[in-house]
């Protein structure tokens, strides 16, 4: 398969990929998460080429991902982004992979960041739980089936 094919791969992984699988635009995310907004703030903190963040916001913006606001008030003002429903379900992709590269990646110091949940006020992890019972899902524990959308040849988004 070629990666233009992935988003018609019937595989939600490979979808999901078509659309934010690059490094640039999963920092970008972080940071929209860390409450960048601005085209500019993108590129000072995350060192991208102009033409990169563009298309980068572009396409996010084309998948639904961020919307694209218009600014009020005088001429020369541009717009910022914001996160939509659809890129707010992003934050537990990125939980995962920051608990991933804080278990794996960490260097002699530990982990970089510790993580506050600002409800109880105490330093957590991010964990994966079944969404019926509540208990951690571990590899091995899952099994994949078709959907009945899959069976009958329909597509669901």
């Amino acid at each position: 398969m070629r990666w233009s094919e992935t988003g018609a791969a019937p595989c939600s992984i490979a979808r999901s990929l078509s659309v934010v699988g690059d490094c640039w635009t999963l920092l970008l995310l972080r940071e929209a998460f860390r409450g960048t907004s601005r085209f500019e703030e993108f590129r000072e903190r995350l060192g991208v080429a102009r033409n990169v963040l563009a298309a980068r916001l572009r396409r996010l913006a084309e998948h639904g991902v961020l919307e694209r606001v218009a600014e009020t008030g005088g001429p020369g003002r541009r717009g910022h982004y914001r996160l939509t429903a659809k890129g707010r379900d992003l934050y537990p992709v990125l939980l995962a992979l920051l608990r991933w590269g804080d278990r794996w990646l960490a260097d002699e110091r530990g982990a970089p960041m510790a993580l506050v949940h600002q409800a109880c006020r105490h330093q957590t992890t991010p964990t994966v739980t079944c969404s019926h019972c509540g208990k951690p899902l571990e590899p091995g524990q899952l099994r994949a089936r078709l959907s009945a959308a899959a069976l009958s040849g329909t597509t669901q988004r």
